[in-house]
């Protein structure tokens, strides 16, 4: 996939556009086509049967999403999952080589139709800010106005309000090199937020911050695109930043968005052994199924001991073998195993949280279980019983068993 030059992106945050052209339009097959010269109102953004190839490769394979208007919707995966490609043919800064992307009733990408990124009714904030350095804060986040608003006084107010929502009312007149990380990005956001467009589309904006500023970003990123009303598009590999933003979150893994819910669905009922993987396990652990309880679970036996499993879904098994995703969150240590869904282990690896600790512990078998929680440090190399309940305990067909992302 083609990096977006420093060039490009600022053309594309000039171009950032207001929604207060008179939109014109064409027909074509039944159903409205925009022309170069319109200006995309905001509505349901959907994609249908989308593919993208570079040369032989299939970066998208077929995908199939609809986001309704002012939803927040992320898209997780590994590297090279197809991510930043979905988010570039929605921002028409890429052509498809399949299917349709419509704002509402209206094609925007297609084999035969491809309106630019200017004529979209949307705004991009990017990973490594994309500021024009030779304007002052004030007038990075004013430019996108300054072809729709002639009043220059209305046009310093609304600049003004939005420099006070991201705490930048103060260095309104200072240049980009005089400012931290955190407060270059706030201006990309405000930037953004300032034209009012449709829809916002996020390239991993917090990835090249530190830790702490990651975090408050974070919640005054969800917050003002709430108020603004725009729907989203946000791009991440990070699993708690995803869940921690998102309405809808899609699970992409090479090319095909193999997931796409609720965070807490996607947490409770992966669809498949890389969905539970890239939303965090403690371990993955073969099984064989010993007899089906009352409960509709499963009893197991691992060469570590008993437990009983669930099923994520609609997830099949015509087998009794299986494989087990151990979600960490439920997992409880204690002084020994007493019996079925317990297991005994060693603690190789203990970290202190704030809260409490993460450990690392090691079963009988040499499996190893990470991010292990409890409020009580257990020393490394001591023995202990973990308990492991039903809930933590999610099976697949063995067939299905999956290479950690």
């Amino acid at each position: 996939m083609k990096s977006i030059s420093s060039e490009t992106k600022l053309n594309i945050a000039d171009s950032q556009i207001q929604g207060t052209e008179r939109s014109t339009w064409k027909y074509g097959n039944g159903r409205r086509v925009a022309k170069q010269s319109s200006t995309v109102a905001a509505d349901v953004v959907t994609f249908d049967g989308v593919e993208k190839y570079y040369a032989e490769q299939k970066a998208l394979k077929s995908i199939h999403l609809s986001i309704k208007p002012g939803q927040f919707v992320v898209l997780l995966g590994p590297s090279g999952s197809g991510k930043s490609t979905m988010l570039r043919c929605l921002g028409g800064l890429e052509k498809i080589d399949a299917g349709e992307i419509r704002f509402g009733n209206t094609v925007v990408s297609s084999p035969r139709v491809h309106l630019p990124p200017d004529r979209r009714n949307l705004a991009m904030v990017f990973q490594d800010f994309a500021l024009w350095p030779h304007m002052t804060v004030a007038e990075n986040v004013g430019f996108a106005l300054e072809r729709s608003e002639s009043d220059k006084r209305v046009l310093k107010e609304k600049v003004g309000a939005l420099l006070e929502k991201v705490g930048l009312s103060h260095k309104a007149d200072r240049y980009p090199n005089t400012l931290s990380g955190g407060e270059q990005q706030r201006v990309s956001l405000a930037r953004a937020l300032v034209a009012s467009p449709g829809m916002i589309l996020f390239d991993e904006p917090l990835s090249s911050l530190d830790a702490h500023l990651r975090e408050r970003l974070r919640v005054e990123i969800a917050a003002l695109t709430r108020e603004s009303a725009s729907s989203v598009l946000y791009i991440t590999h990070d699993q708690s930043e995803a869940f921690a933003l998102a309405d809808v979150v899609g699970i992409l893994d090479q090319g095909e968005l193999v997931q796409f819910g609720k965070p807490e669905t996607l947490y409770n009922e992966p669809a498949t052994p890389f969905v539970a993987h890239f939303t965090g396990v403690a371990s993955q652990i073969d099984a064989t199924i010993q007899e089906r309880l009352p409960t509709g679970h499963y009893r197991v036996m691992t060469s570590a001991g008993q437990l009983d499993a669930r099923l994520s879904g609609s997830t099949i098994l015509d087998s009794d073998e299986v494989t087990l995703m151990l979600r960490s969150a439920p997992i409880h240590i204690q002084s020994d195993a007493f019996g079925a869904g317990e297991l005994k282990g060693r603690v190789v690896d203990v970290a202190y949280r704030g809260r409490g600790y993460d450990h690392v512990i090691e079963t009988m078998d040499g499996n190893l279980l990470h991010s292990v929680f409890s409020e009580f440090r257990w020393e490394r190399q001591s023995t202990v019983g973990i308990r492991i309940p039903v809930e933590a305990c999610i099976a697949f067909p063995r067939q299905a068993r999956s290479t950690e992302p």
